[in-house]
């Protein structure tokens, strides 16, 4: 029997044959007589590394036993094994050769969080963002078959990222083609079916073997003759397997469904993979998993254990915590709940983040304003797009690069029709450790080119707030951008007062150098301007810009500077060349922001640096450029 697990292992644990079982490889020469054994040692391997570094674990403790199973079963890698997300592949990573490297999970240099082509051959697509892994499976299959290959493509995708419409135009696609695949439903929710146990299991063995699908093969031919024959008895299968099974919806489909059957039964999930993999056509096997199997606290909490810190060491003396503000995605929560108390038309909309973006206490206090469309994004943006139609004024809450799913719906639903809806988009800019699938690094570039919407980041806490009310009240499309973690702890203004639509501020006055700041970068450009005795503008608006503003820093000052934790490409900076160039106003420039790669994980600090967007880098940056300007060209621009 497996064992339960009730703390993090401080010492690395004692694992006999996950030594022998560092790859696929070695894993496939085991009996499976020794895979329960395995699969005891493999969690507690899990526990270990990510005591160790922090990270997922909560998914990846349910998906032991199916990890082992699939890659006993198919011949990886030249099957093709396709994780959806890759909060469920840490065990994959494992078996495959990359259990001494586990200890750089998610840091500067180290490998990635999440399932990527270039860490290892075993890692058949990238992912981060959820629902994209029968689409690729589906590609994989239909490339093999014109190839001539046998080999065998697979996803595993959860029943969370089943919700988005991506995956069931996939399902839809892989019946029309009959493609050669298997979709593996990991249901670690119970959202889908609670019918779990020996009946099910025992079905299961017998639905997926070769002696049913041949039986299934004989009557088609036999029925196939007499009109109409073969659809009735085609259909009273479904009904019937319906009945006691839960895949009528895959079935109508095109799905050969399997299922459900209890993801951490070893024997059944083998047998049950044996018998599929030497099947045709598209087929489905539903898995009942728990979350955070084997380790008593995630299992009674999964949500709170879905990720977790890095443990310190016991006898560790404690550091004191520097002082800091609240996080930006609390700020928000409570201004939802204040506006919501004000204004009855209120809505709140998340695609599955109610935790990730504060929204907790939203949803207990206004639950029925409150919606969660789950993995949906473009379904969300299209939501508040219909309320605002009727007179609602929806707030959609949404990573940064979640809404780069739902952009046409931005463009075609909400923008071109002028309505009235608010974006509060989280983790805007680099977000440390998940790396650049989740980096916010493109949304002033995609929103800005959008006629008619107005776009704001904020500097602080503070001014959050007031741009959240501002966006609010605006009648139109608007969006707030601001990062994941704490701000500078500035004073809150508790009343819900807007700022003047495309008005940026002074924060300080100096000669020279006019540093135009969009965003969160405004502390460390306040240091900065302290040692160069340069102005800052707190820019506020992108999108309206402060257009006299700018003018006014151009003909003061000698160079100009813009930073923005976005893409340079397309961004902020981009905005001001714009103008500048639009007005004649010829003028050294410099862009700081995100140069044009993709940043890879590290803390948000090192991240930060490795761009030259902290002090240091900024100031650095200006003074290089300084050097390179003659006197001349500093000098204020004169005019009549």
């Amino acid at each position: 029997m497996p064992t339960t697990f009730h703390e993090f292992p401080r010492e690395r644990p004692a694992t006999p044959l996950l030594d022998r079982a560092e790859t696929p490889v070695g894993l496939r020469r085991l009996g499976e007589a020794e895979l329960e054994i395995l699969a005891d040692e493999l969690r507690q391997e899990l526990l270990y590394t990510v005591g160790k570094t922090g990270g997922h674990f909560g998914a990846g403790l349910g998906v032991i036993e199916l990890t082992i199973a699939l890659h006993y079963v198919f011949d990886t890698p030249d099957d093709r094994l396709v994780w959806d997300v890759g909060h469920q592949a840490y065990p994959h990573k494992i078996l495959t050769g990359r259990r001494e490297l586990m200890h750089t999970l998610r840091q500067k240099d180290g490998i990635a969080a999440f399932p990527r082509r270039s860490e290892s051959e075993y890692d058949t697509f990238g992912v981060g963002h959820s629902s994209t892994s029968i689409s690729a499976a589906l590609g994989m299959a239909i490339a093999a078959q014109l190839q001539g290959s046998k080999r065998k493509s697979v996803a595993v995708i959860g029943d969370g990222a089943l919700t988005a419409g991506m995956a069931f135009e996939a399902l839809n696609h892989a019946s029309d083609v009959k493609a050669n695949m298997l979709v593996v439903l990991n249901d670690n929710d119970m959202s889908i079916s609670k019918n779990v146990g020996g009946l099910s299991n025992h079905l299961a063995k017998i639905l997926s073997s070769r002696t049913y699908a041949n039986m299934r093969e004989g009557s088609k031919k036999v029925l196939s003759r007499l009109p109409g024959a073969w659809e009735i008895a085609r259909k009273t299968e479904e009904h019937a397997k319906g009945m006691l099974v839960s895949g009528t919806l895959f079935e109508e489909l095109g799905w050969n469904y399997i299922g459900p059957i209890d993801g951490h039964d070893l024997p059944t999930l083998i047998t049950t993979l044996r018998n599929m993999r030497e099947l045709e056509g598209p087929q489905f096997l539903h898995v009942i998993t728990k979350k955070g199997k084997g380790f008593a606290p995630a299992e009674l909490d999964p949500i709170g254990y879905h990720a977790i810190t890095k443990l310190e060491p016991v006898n560790a003396p404690a550091v004191p915590k520097k002082p800091s503000g609240p996080k930006y995605s609390a700020v928000f929560g409570q201004w939802l709940c204040d506006m919501a108390e004000a204004d009855a038309r209120l809505m709140g909309i998340t695609p599955a983040m109610k935790e990730g973006s504060d929204l907790v206490a939203f949803s207990e206090r206004f639950p029925k304003r409150y919606f969660d469309v789950a993995i949906a994004e473009q379904h969300a943006v299209t939501l508040a797009a219909g309320m605002a139609c009727e007179g609602a004024k929806p707030v959609v809450a949404i990573y940064s690069t979640f809404l780069q799913r739902g952009y046409d719906q931005l463009i075609h639903d909400v923008a071109v029709q002028h309505l009235d809806v608010l974006f509060a988009i989280d983790r805007a800019g680099l977000v440390g450790e998940d790396g650049p699938t989740h980096a916010g690094s493109f949304d002033l570039s995609y929103l800005r080119c959008i006629p008619g919407i107005v776009v704001m980041a904020p500097s602080d806490e503070n001014e959050l707030r007031r741009m959240l009310t501002t966006g609010y009240l605006f009648n139109g499309p608007a969006a707030v951008r601001y990062p994941r973690g704490s701000g500078p702890n500035a004073s809150i203004d508790e009343a819900l007062v807007p700022l003047e639509i495309g008005k940026g501020v002074v924060r300080r006055k100096g000669q020279g150098v006019a540093m135009l700041v969009f965003g969160v970068q405004l502390a460390d450009a306040l240091l900065v301007a302290e040692k160069l005795d340069a102005t800052v503008v707190d820019m506020r608006f992108v999108k309206p810009l402060d257009e006299a503003l700018i003018r006014q820093m151009a003909a003061e000052h000698g160079l100009l500077v813009t930073i923005e934790e976005n893409a340079i490409m397309g961004g902020a900076g981009s905005a001001v060349s714009e103008f500048l160039t639009r007005e004649s106003l010829l003028k050294p420039l410099l862009h700081l922001g995100l140069p044009d790669v993709y940043v890879e994980h590290a803390k948000p600090a090192t991240m930060l640096a490795e761009c030259g967007l902290d002090a240091a880098g900024i100031e650095a940056a200006i003074n290089e450029r300084l050097a390179l300007l003659t006197p001349l060209s500093l000098a204020p621009t004169i005019t009549a």
